[in-house]
């Protein structure tokens, strides 16, 4: 069976199909998925849907929807994901333009980082980001994050990895 967690305000449930129009909103939109890859297609958005549905077969873990617990509303997405030729996986989220600023991706990925340790027993959760990306890196400092290593990956880039501890032992 596959993970769902929930928080008093927030609940991370695999994606779906029917997700597809919160990826090709958030796709879409320039100023929201730039550090992501966007401005997409909406055949391009359908196809990273289909690849988070996908990871969960291939890893046993993936991205999660980031659901308001009281209304239903997908606000964005959140867990890990470890492409194929990458050096390691991480932790990724992404947020709806409206759903910025609330505290929803830091909520979200505690959730996610305690799930990691406590029921996939890894000894390590990690996240990198690119150098411009000032939103992801807030977030990362608020989650505790410290930085590991600077290393280059397959996309030609180079990035800062940080490990986030535990977020019952920090």
């Amino acid at each position: 069976m596959l993970p769902k967690l929930e928080s008093d305000t927030l609940v991370l449930r695999v994606p779906e199909s029917g997700d597809f129009d919160a990826y090709s909103r958030f796709f879409a939109d320039p100023a929201a998925s730039g550090g992501y890859g966007g401005p997409l297609r909406p055949d391009r958005a359908w196809q990273i849907l289909a690849g988070h549905i996908g990871h969960w077969c291939l890893r046993g873990y993936g991205m999660w929807m980031v659901v308001n617990r009281d209304t239903g509303e997908v606000l964005g997405g959140c867990g890990f994901v470890w492409p194929k030729g990458w050096p390691r996986r991480e932790l990724t989220w992404w947020l709806l333009p409206d759903a910025r600023g609330r505290g929803i991706a830091t909520c979200a990925s505690r959730l996610a980082i305690r799930h990691a340790y406590m029921d996939y027993a890894w000894d390590q959760v990690e996240t990198h980001m690119n150098d411009d990306n000032i939103a992801a890196r807030a977030l990362v400092d608020r989650l505790g994050g410290i930085w590991i290593a600077r290393q280059m990956f397959p996309d030609g880039l180079e990035r800062n990895v940080f490990r986030l501890p535990h977020p019952d032992r920090s």
